[in-house]
């Protein structure tokens, strides 16, 4: 993993309630969390097999971005070139790939919706896992695709018809309201304490706080 530049002093003066938690939550794993926490996330790709097959997709990307397989996801592949702009390709704009962390393929595959289900993903916006779920229904059966915040819906609606998924209805709302039991299967990504984000923005260390945490949890 490549560290980030200029964070060892960030590092050094973590809030003492944010590394005291982690260090009981994770006990011998908090350096790791650290060291992980602080470095460049590894871009990485999914093959949308509604579009297109794996082999050939793999062939065509090849032709200008090195990638590694993801051990844990048939269509997943790390990006191992230093470019950063896969989402600016063509294979892209066709749907035939969905740029998705190497992790967030993990919850769909536990699940194992199957063609011909009705599924619930209760908090779907913006679809990398929705999308991922449609494809292993092969399109078939019934996925619905909630959020709760109607500005999270534009950029889901967008990835499913890029996708080219068309099992699907989005919907907005409380998942409480999802009262009967009509679903075969229910995939949750709750809201957590956004420690995954700080890779993303540093700022997100800056501003944690225990109350933070109850808050999300609320």
């Amino acid at each position: 993993m490549k560290r980030i530049p200029d964070t060892d002093e960030l590092i050094a003066r973590l809030k003492p309630d944010f590394v005291s938690r982690y260090k009981e939550l994770l006990g011998n794993n908090y350096e790791e969390f650290i060291q992980c926490s602080f470095s460049f996330l590894r871009r990485s790709l999914r093959v949308n097999t509604l579009k297109i097959d794996v082999e050939n997709c793999k062939k065509r990307l090849e032709k200008n971005w090195k990638l590694r397989q993801v051990p844990w996801c048939k269509e997943g592949f790390w990006i191992e070139s230093e470019r950063r702009d896969i989402g600016n390709t063509v294979e892209h704009a066709l749907g035939y790939i969905y740029v998705q962390e190497a992790a967030s393929m993990i919850p769909p595959l536990v699940l194992e919706p199957q063609p011909g289900e009705t599924v619930l993903d209760m908090a779907a916006a913006p679809g990398s896992k929705t999308s991922q779920m449609a494809a292993m229904m092969q399109n078939k059966g019934i996925l619905v695709a909630n959020d709760i915040k109607p500005d999270r819906l534009k950029p889901l609606g967008l990835n499913l018809q890029r996708c080219g998924i068309t099992n699907t209805v989005m919907t907005i709302g409380f998942g409480q309201r999802f009262k009967e039991p009509i679903f075969d299967r229910i995939l949750i990504d709750a809201p957590c304490s956004g420690t995954g984000n700080i890779r993303r923005s540093l700022k997100t260390v800056e501003i944690w706080n225990p109350s933070m945490i109850k808050r999300l949890a609320h």
